[in-house]
């Protein structure tokens, strides 16, 4: 019973809580009890808060008795990020400066969580400072998948998709940059979604007008990101490029025909972008399921030029300016690779900033046209697949050598940079058994559109229901 639970998506425990099939408390200890017994194989959850959720699941029990309205997640158990910052719950961000940082405050993705009914179980585990795609880190160590143990679950909300592949949790928040949403679910076979800038709110932010980085929702399944994301979104004063969109527009069925939709296939994006060729072959079958949806599917991909230079500079500059004085007071408690991009972010000019959003601009608008053409793109969300736990990220791709820890993560960077919403839905599977993400992107701000695709698509495969190995740890 107590492991059925755990796997159930995070719409049937919501039902069965809210209808006192079973009380939160059980399902918060059954929970405990699978963190307990297999989270010590993949080390996902690193803070560990097991009275607050067994008392958070005794207070959503007590509402549900006082016949009161209950909350859309009263009381679904849930681990939160450990960048982000948790009211009286140590928030380290994978690095040694903040191994004992208690913050006094929610952040506002938290607030909207816990406001929503959800029961903190604790922090999952990041690389310092959420850089790069390869959950480790000097406090807690590495992360691993699940469906590998030898292999990494992604980063950098890599604690976040193990713990949601292992059955520690039913959802989980996560951000993203350069496709710390997307890689993770894409390595673990769950499902990671970037939203649109502006319609997760941020706060506080100490850059609040930057589209690069943004907060969003993971799921084992699509209708789950989709819950999640009707809690997560709508407008916040404290923050300048809110959405007006209340969150209850993602409060529907997904349900749609896809039928007559016009999708764009681009299996090595533009070109310029090397991919293994296992992954490519595992997703050539994601071609055909939509067709068979009634698409019209042909291969084509938008003009991504500039789109490198434009995210390795804004994120050049964001690193400098979120951790120009950390690196300053403490250059030898900071990774080295984290000092590198502050030192680039140094290097750069205001022309360089001007230039990078000149181009910005231009990808924009290019993109736009595109999606005049065509309803959404399909590519594949990773370059490799889940690669050598022990290895701080890939030497090569396809024979092409990787120069730094982000080179192997630009099929997912530079669709960052488009602005696009854009998901990691369960693809396939390698020879091996190895998770791949299919990549559904559509136009600006259509995020329900790529959550209705998703969605179909997940439907049509049953990728998503597939276990990993160890999921029963008897």
């Amino acid at each position: 019973m107590a492991d059925e639970i755990c796997y159930l998506s995070a719409r049937e425990l919501a039902r069965r809580i809210r209808e006192r099939e079973v009380s939160a408390r059980e399902v918060a200890e059954a929970h405990l009890a699978r963190i307990e017994a297999v989270n010590p194989k993949i080390n996902a959850i690193v803070t560990h808060t097991v009275e607050r959720a067994l008392e958070e699941a005794g207070a959503a029990d007590a509402l549900l008795a006082s016949g009161a309205e209950p909350p859309p997640l009263l009381g679904l158990p849930v681990a939160h990020k450990d960048t982000h910052e948790t009211a009286g719950v140590r928030t380290t961000s994978g690095s040694p400066l903040l191994a004992d940082h208690v913050p006094v405050r929610d952040e506002l993705i938290i607030e909207r969580m816990r406001a929503a009914g959800t029961v903190m179980l604790g922090k999952t585990n990041v690389p310092e400072f959420a850089a790069g795609s390869h959950t480790f880190n000097p406090i807690f160590g590495t992360t691993r998948n699940p469906y590998d143990l030898s292999r990494s679950a992604g980063g950098s909300s890599g604690g976040a998709a193990a713990a949601l592949a292992a059955g520690l949790q039913p959802i989980a928040d996560g951000s993203d940059m350069g496709g710390s949403l997307r890689n993770p679910a894409s390595f673990c076979n769950v499902v990671g979604m970037r939203p649109s800038p502006g319609r997760v709110p941020s706060w506080p932010e100490e850059t609040a007008w930057g589209t690069m980085g943004v907060q969003g929702p993971m799921a084992r399944e699509v209708s789950d990101v989709a819950l999640l994301l009707s809690v997560l979104a709508g407008p916040d004063p404290r923050s300048p490029i809110a959405l007006e969109t209340p969150g209850s527009a993602f409060a529907v069925p997904l349900e749609r025909d896809l039928a007559g939709l016009r999708v764009a296939w681009a299996p090595r994006l533009d070109g310029s972008v090397p991919f293994e060729p296992e992954v490519v072959a595992a997703l050539e079958p994601a071609v055909k399921v939509f067709a068979d949806l009634g698409c019209v599917v042909e291969e084509a991909c938008p003009d991504l030029s500039g789109a490198d230079e434009v995210f390795r500079v804004l994120r050049a500059w964001q690193f400098e300016t979120g951790l120009g004085a950390v690196v300053d007071r403490h250059r030898d408690k900071v990774k080295a690779t984290v000092v590198a991009n502050v030192e680039d972010g140094r290097r750069l000019s205001g022309a360089d900033v001007g230039r990078a959003e000149m181009l910005h601009t231009r990808l924009y608008h290019r993109v736009r046209e595109f999606f005049g053409r065509y309803d959404l793109l399909l590519a594949p969300v990773c370059q490799v697949l889940p690669f050598d736990a022990d290895l701080e990220y890939p030497a090569e791709v396809a024979g092409e050598p990787m120069t730094s820890y982000v080179d192997w993560m630009r099929s997912a960077y530079l669709i960052s940079a488009t602005g696009c919403p854009a998901l990691s839905v369960p693809g396939g599977f390698s020879g091996g058994g190895l998770p791949v993400g299919l990549h559904v992107i559509g136009p600006h701000r259509a995020d329900l559109a790529v959550l209705q695709a998703g969605y179909a698509f997940e439907q049509a495969t049953g990728y998503a229901t597939r276990r990993p190995a160890f999921s029963d740890p008897r």
